[in-house]
């Protein structure tokens, strides 16, 4: 398929072609893992309250059974 049969082609500037371009290469998987340097501030962190742990349990339920638009 040619440029000429692409519908709307004069309508699109060649930056947005160039970053289109590049974002086609991005991996769509979860990414990187953390650094060494991530890891060891990981393990000097405080520990999550038993509040906070009760809440994202709440959020994580609460999207687990979501119903209607917006459901994965």
């Amino acid at each position: 398929m040619g440029h000429t049969d692409d519908p709307g082609y004069e309508k699109v500037s060649d930056t947005t072609r160039r970053f289109e371009l590049e974002d086609e290469q991005v991996f769509s998987g979860a990414g990187r893992g953390p650094t060494p340097q991530e890891e060891a501030a990981a393990e000097r962190a405080a520990p999550v309250s038993e509040r906070t742990r009760s809440a994202y349990r709440g959020m994580t339920d609460r999207g687990a059974y979501q119903r209607g638009e917006g459901r994965i």
